[in-house]
């Protein structure tokens, strides 16, 4: 006798409706535990949950009042005309612009909401979205700032917001803020949100301030703020480019990059160069090019959130996890970080031993399809199998690091030459 199989039991079984499917534009989801349990601070909320995934939070509820500060002052600013209706019919269009895209903003979160946040959904971005526009007006100098302005007023928030704002269950698609932005925007403002934002984050990832190439960007490509800071660092890169134009099969097979100790011994020398992106890293004529990296309390959040965000994004191109393995391998012990300190390839504001310890922990559980560095390994490991660069930087290193040693071996030398000069003059 066959057996009927109830599929609605079936998806009642799983929890799930029989119709429903991962959408493919979902871009902002919960860390999965393998990568949340290396450091769970580095992808949780200091102080602000912003959208959906965090809005539960009891530990985050303070701050809400902070957000509803914002939300009203960009009302009250954005109605030129005094009245409670007024403000009220504001209210209403904001809400309905979002309300339009509503679908689209739901397929951007992947797993299930809580029911309250569910419901409230809308209201959540609209004030979370609104207090992030005012956020980089603010700091850009679009608006002006109140004396007791709760963000400004005190040191630590700022820092506190660039660690919230960069993780990635903490997300709002980018679609929503641009909405939002448009409808607030005053005639008179000439900067794009793209700009006030990398602006807000100049210095996540080098002292020097970032160039804006407006070009570069095309706002419906843009998903989120870490999607955005990711842009950033991809777009301009020469590597990236160089890569991606090579055939497939030459990013799936590659082999470890010598650390910076063996690559030292090895005749390998260290320069810090300027670039568009952290990403060009460069090996020619036995100098390897690193542009300069900002390493402070930020550092390892945006580092893990990104990768993170690599590993979950389907079909997304692995070329922040790539960065990371070659820093990995590159600093094994605190002797590579100190060198590379010493070349200001490193701008560290950490010990020694915690920046080394954080990258050779920042690739743990994770998985590369493809490295994108894989000529740049091949490059440096044919180097260090030569004899030729080992033998020189090894006699370079013995003799000519000391005083007394360089004096020992002009001598020799001199000595040698009167040797040959007198046998000569015998002869």
């Amino acid at each position: 006798m066959a057996t009927v199989i109830d599929v609605e039991s079936l998806a009642s079984f799983i929890g799930v409706d029989s119709q429903r499917s991962l959408s493919r534009d979902h871009c902002i989801c919960r860390i999965p535990g393998i990568l949340a349990r290396h450091n769970k601070e580095a992808y949780s909320p200091n102080c602000f949950s912003f959208g959906p995934l965090n809005h539960h939070e009891p530990n985050l509820k303070e701050t809400e009042k902070i957000k509803q500060q914002y939300f009203l002052g960009l009302l009250s600013r954005s109605v030129k005309m005094p009245g409670a209706k007024k403000q009220e019919a504001m209210m209403r269009e904001w809400l309905d612009s979002v309300k339009a895209v509503e679908g689209k903003a739901r397929d951007c979160y992947s797993g299930t909401l809580d029911q309250e946040v569910d419901q409230n959904f809308i209201e959540i971005l609209v004030v979370d979205g609104c207090f992030i526009i005012e956020l980089f007006r603010k700091y850009g100098g679009v608006v002006p700032k109140e004396k007791d302005d709760p963000i400004f007023s005190m040191s630590c928030m700022l820092q506190y917001l660039r660690h919230d704002l960069i993780l990635l269950e903490n997300q709002i698609p980018w679609f929503v803020l641009q909405i939002l932005f448009n409808k607030t925007k005053d005639p008179s403002e000439t900067k794009s949100l793209i700009e006030l934002a990398l602006a807000f984050f100049g210095n996540i990832f080098t002292s020097r301030p970032p160039t804006f190439k407006p070009k570069l960007f095309v706002d419906g490509n843009v998903k989120h703020i870490l999607d955005l800071l990711r842009s950033s660092l991809v777009l301009p890169s020469e590597e990236v480019k160089k890569y991606r134009s090579m055939p497939s099969q030459h990013r799936l097979v590659w082999q470890p990059i010598p650390s910076v100790t063996r690559l030292k011994e090895a005749g390998v020398k260290f320069v810090k160069v300027s670039a568009d992106s952290i990403l060009d890293v460069k090996f020619r004529n036995g100098v390897l090019e690193i542009p300069s990296l900002l390493i402070q309390e930020t550092t390892e959040t945006i580092f893990r959130n990104l990768i993170s965000y690599e590993q979950c994004l389907p079909n997304c191109d692995p070329i922040f996890t790539s960065y990371a393995k070659v820093m990995d391998n590159l600093i094994d012990s605190t002797g590579d970080m100190e060198l590379l300190c010493k070349k200001e390839v490193f701008d560290n504001w950490l010990s020694p031993e915690d920046a080394t310890e954080f990258f050779n922990k920042l690739y743990n559980d994770t998985f590369l399809k493809e490295f994108y560095y894989g000529e740049l390994s091949d490059k440096l490991n044919n180097h260090c199998r030569q004899w030729w660069p080992r033998w020189r930087a090894s006699y370079v290193q013995n003799y000519f690091t000391k005083p007394w040693a360089v004096v020992a071996q002009i001598y020799a030398i001199i000595m040698l030459a009167l040797t040959f000069w007198q046998a000569y003059k015998s002869g």
